[in-house]
């Protein structure tokens, strides 16, 4: 039994055959890989992992390149304690590489990232710059690239610690995250998200595991502009580990065919979470 198969008699018995019936009705673009592009005239829509938090199912066309990257973003939180901390982020870069018609390459990099940590009480503060870490992730589409009304996915992914010190943790960290989108009546998109990451211990040796779990919903605004409502949430696997929960907003507006500007903010509903993240993007294929 093949792999796709095996994973669609799964997602059956979890409830979700109605939402696969387009599953099996691909197109042919197996003579495609990075060496051998598909056509332009062949090609699927924009599709991209941003802005939401959510990410998607849908690879890059083979023996093309998409770049999806984050103008601006800043993070802001005060903790428990009366903490605060800020993080800036500019022209972080998420590369996409279609190797195969239904697997891509991501080579995601934090460009420049600026953290401010101030202890007002203690009047003590704490400033670093400088470059971020490495992400490198594989995406595997099972089903949807092209059509149905439904696509699943797998996002396999490893960090190699490029961070100086005050920004990252030194250490390889990694994980899995298993997209599903469908198609709602009325037009509406429906993502959802499930992923399980392998992290670094805070201040002391080892690791430890969170569960990663979101929703959103996406809808055409006006034209080229659509916007979307997001739920995301955090549950680290340790008892005494708060969980956290955010909810996101945005639009996306296409320019062209191959270009997309965004915007949003993320917005922290529980004390563990930061407090806001407004961010400004762009993404664009060739």
């Amino acid at each position: 039994m093949s792999f796709n198969r095996w994973v669609f008699l799964v997602a059956n018995g979890l409830g979700l055959g109605g939402a696969l019936s387009g599953w099996g009705s691909e197109p042919d673009k197996s003579q495609y890989h990075l060496l051998n592009p598909v056509p332009r005239e062949a090609m699927r829509p924009l599709i991209t992992d941003r802005p939401s938090l959510t990410e998607g199912p849908y690879t890059v066309d083979a023996g093309h390149f998409q770049v999806e990257s984050d103008i601006a973003t800043w993070t802001h939180d005060t903790d428990s304690s009366g903490v605060v901390s800020d993080m800036t982020k500019l022209a972080s870069v998420n590369l996409k590489t279609g190797l195969l018609p239904s697997l891509d390459l991501h080579l995601i990099l934090d460009s420049y990232v600026r953290t401010r940590t101030e202890d007002r009480s203690a009047g003590i503060s704490d400033r670093a710059s400088g470059l971020g870490d490495l992400t490198v992730r594989f995406k595997k589409n099972f089903w949807g690239n092209d059509s149905g009304s439904s696509a699943f996915g797998m996002i396999p992914y490893f960090k190699v610690p490029t961070a100086g010190r005050g920004i990252g943790n030194g250490s390889v960290e990694g994980g899995l995250l298993l997209p599903l989108a469908m198609r709602l009546p009325g037009e509406f998109d429906l993502g959802l998200q499930t992923r399980l990451d392998c992290l670094r211990n805070d201040g002391r040796s080892g690791h430890h595991l969170e569960s990663v779990n979101s929703v959103v919903v996406g809808h055409s605004i006006v034209g080229p502009l659509s916007g979307y409502v997001e739920f995301f949430t955090i549950h680290p696997f340790a008892s005494n580990s708060p969980w956290q929960g955010l909810v996101d907003c945005g639009v996306t507006y296409l320019l062209t065919e191959d270009i997309q500007l965004d915007a949003g903010c993320n917005f922290g509903v529980t004390a563990s979470a930061p407090e806001y993240n407004p961010f400004l993007g762009l993404s664009w294929r060739f």
